[in-house]
């Protein structure tokens, strides 16, 4: 099925860059915002967070062996 639909500018704008951002079409990313209810804000804030992630990685950020066994052992029993 097909739908069209008029939005204004600054919204296709939005659902165009997260297109490019995420190497989907922008008809999926509409159909995912309907599907599962992922808003455009909630897909800017994950892809954010993705880069943010990538760049930590690039940088060889990552987690001590110290903060790995202190999530690991959060919620164990002592």
């Amino acid at each position: 099925m097909t739908i069209t639909l008029d939005i204004a500018d600054d919204l296709k704008a939005r659902v165009d860059a997260i297109a490019a951002r995420s190497s989907l079409s922008p008809s999926q990313v509409i159909a995912d915002a309907l599907e599962n209810g992922h808003s455009l804000e909630w897909q800017e804030r994950f892809l954010e967070k993705v880069a943010a992630g990538l760049d930590d990685a690039d940088r060889e950020a990552f987690a001590t062996d110290d903060q790995l066994a202190a999530i690991v052992n959060k919620y164990r029993p002592a």
